[in-house]
């Protein structure tokens, strides 16, 4: 945020304010005062020229009712007389006038002497004597460009006017007077503003300065620092407010640890959990998505946000935004290709308030690949063990009826009969032994019975097993080191293990044929190989012979008693010691079965 200007501050808005309101009350006691005083010297002037015009009234009154002889002067020489003893500087001109004929009897002005003896035409004149009373106003002297006071005041007898006095007074004495004043009046409001200005910085600052204070605190709290403090600079309403706002950033400090922890914690959990987490706006772009959601979608999470859910999840030609907020149950997401298998389940929870305005939503997506794959197989499982015991008890079955129906009678029949029977029951034996074998593999009580063994040593012990008891023309290979290697390995199962991979080599072996087995140390394992000349495996179906029921050459395989499960029991075994197995294999040249066992050299030290 950029510093306020001073033209925008309140700072100069409280200087202005205080100059106004100084600057109003000026004017109005100024306003009050000009009247006051222009009404008071306008009505004392005026009192003082009615007292003379008064006595001028009544010298007036006695020469008109005085009776004149012949020696006496005229009526008119003796007005004239009189005038001259009331003429003053402030007094420019007054005339007498007759009430019956109108007539000016006198005038005090040298220049109007020839007026005497005319008839008035002045209406203040005339209405004065009608109306019996004083007729005066202020008015400006055509000649010179000045205010005048014009007065006209009847002369009474009787009740009776008897004629006038009208007199024109100077009055723009007093009108310059005013405007002296209103200069020194203006001079004094201009040193008042300028003291006022200098005084309400100084007291605006009191003002200003905490709320700038505070207004830097604002700006510091908006970039995270709760660490500094607004200073207080009295107890008044703006100290408390400085105090209240001192304990706000205390307060928000504290909420913020506390959201900052609770945020941390969620980032947390939601980094470290394994399944994806999405969280949309109220308009369906995504503006939270951790990073299992992001390997699960194939996608960065840069590119994706503010992006639409639907679209991201692949959802658009099925659903829009508003349906996934209806949705109540789960969604599969199936992206799977034909070389990889990938299964996705998504549920969705809205973000809603308390007021039901809906904010948003989460969608959780869970991998359901392998628990699909683990349902696929026990199906699987369950059809292959259906098919594999159907088949002998559907053979015993046939033969069974057979010989009760009588052809047991038939000495070279039923022996025939019953030793198939007794073949079908030794399978079923071995397959449901085969299976009692995995499930005891599969159990959580599993326990192997280690102990140390020379595996050159066990391998051509086992080996020596097969070459005596062999009944077709097949060539063993032995590469097998002769020192020692000391591996702790349950005897029985890893012998298990070696019967199952050999007999499949020796099943699949043509006449004349080769299988070779070799031994190999490496630095913390032993990998033993058994490779036959068989017709090998295709390439597609390799990584599918360990599963359970598997047959490469399903025909051949149950014609020669197998129940597809021989592998698949070597792999559990072998992956029970920590180990690997898996195989290599070239079609129509034959297959080569792998496995590992974990190895310390440091054990040979000790036995040797």
């Amino acid at each position: 945020m950029k510093k306020v200007g001073f033209f925008r501050s309140i700072h100069l808005k409280f200087v202005i304010i205080y100059v106004l309101l100084i600057l109003v009350a000026m004017q109005i006691i100024g306003v009050y005062f000009v009247r006051k005083l222009e009404t008071t010297l306008m009505t004392n002037y005026q009192d003082s020229v009615k007292s003379r015009v008064d006595l001028l009234v009544y010298d007036i009154q006695e020469e008109l009712l005085k009776e004149r002889g012949k020696e006496d002067p005229t009526k008119e020489e003796a007005i004239k007389e009189i005038l001259k003893g009331y003429k003053t500087s402030d007094i420019s001109e007054i005339r007498v006038i007759d009430g019956g004929s109108f007539k000016i009897l006198g005038t005090s002005s040298l220049t109007n002497q020839g007026l005497v003896g005319q008839r008035t035409t002045d209406l203040k004149i005339k209405r004065s004597i009608v109306f019996e009373e004083d007729e005066d106003v202020i008015q400006m002297d055509n000649k010179s460009g000045k205010r005048v006071w014009v007065l006209s005041t009847p002369i009474m007898h009787n009740n009776e006017a008897i004629g006038a006095v009208y007199l024109v007074a100077r009055v723009e004495n007093i009108f310059t007077q005013m405007k002296d004043i209103n200069k020194i009046l203006a001079t004094g409001t201009a040193i008042a503003l300028l003291f006022t200005a200098i005084l309400g910085v100084l007291l605006a600052q009191t003002i200003t300065r905490p709320i700038s204070d505070m207004r830097k605190q604002a700006l510091a709290m908006t970039r995270g620092n709760f660490s500094r403090k607004v200073k207080v600079y009295g107890y008044d309403e703006i100290g408390q407010l400085a105090i209240t706002f001192n304990n706000l950033t205390k307060k928000l400090q504290e909420a913020q640890a506390t959201t900052e922890g609770e945020k941390r914690k969620l980032s947390s959990v939601i980094s470290y959990m394994t399944d994806g987490v999405i969280s949309t706006d109220r308009k369906g772009r995504i503006i939270l998505i951790n990073e299992p959601a992001a390997q699960m979608l194939g996608v960065s999470r840069e590119t994706v946000l503010s992006q639409p859910i639907v679209s991201v999840l692949g959802l658009d030609e099925n659903y829009t935004f508003e349906d996934l907020l209806q949705e109540k149950d789960s969604i599969v997401l199936d992206y799977s290709t034909k070389s990889k298998p990938f299964i996705l389940r998504a549920n969705f929870s809205i973000i809603q308030k308390e007021s039901g305005f809906v904010n948003g939503l989460i969608a959780v997506l869970y991998d359901i690949t392998e628990q699909e794959k683990i349902d696929l197989e026990r199906r699987e499982f369950v059809a292959n063990v259906s098919h594999e015991l159907r088949t002998p008890l559907t053979t015993m079955r046939s033969y069974l009826d057979a010989l009760a129906e009588g052809a047991w009678k038939d000495e070279e029949i039923a022996p025939n009969f019953l030793d198939i029977t007794q073949t079908e029951t030794e399978r079923m034996i071995r397959l449901v032994n085969d299976l009692l074998q995995l499930s005891k593999m599969d159990s959580v009580d599993y326990r192997l019975s280690r102990e140390w063994v020379n595996f050159p040593v066990f391998f051509n012990r086992i080996i020596d097993r097969f070459e005596m008891t062999k009944n077709q023309n097949v060539t063993f290979v032995r590469e097998i080191p002769e020192d020692a290697m000391f591996v702790e390995v349950d005897e029985d199962k890893i012998t298990q293990v070696l019967y199952n991979i050999i007999s499949n080599a020796m099943k699949y072996s043509p006449e004349g044929g080769t299988i070779t087995f070799r031994t190999k140390e490496m630095e913390d394992k032993i990998t033993i190989s058994i490779s036959d000349e068989g017709v090998g495996i295709p390439k597609d179906n390799l990584d599918k012979i360990f599963d359970r029921f598997y047959r490469v050459d399903k025909a051949r395989t149950r014609k020669l008693g197998g129940t597809g499960l021989g592998l698949a029991i070597a792999k559990e075994m072998v992956n029970a010691h920590g180990g690997r197995i898996w195989a290599d294999s070239v079609e129509g040249k034959g297959t080569t079965i792998y496995f590992t066992l974990p190895y310390d050299r440091s054990v040979e030290d000790d036995w040797s």
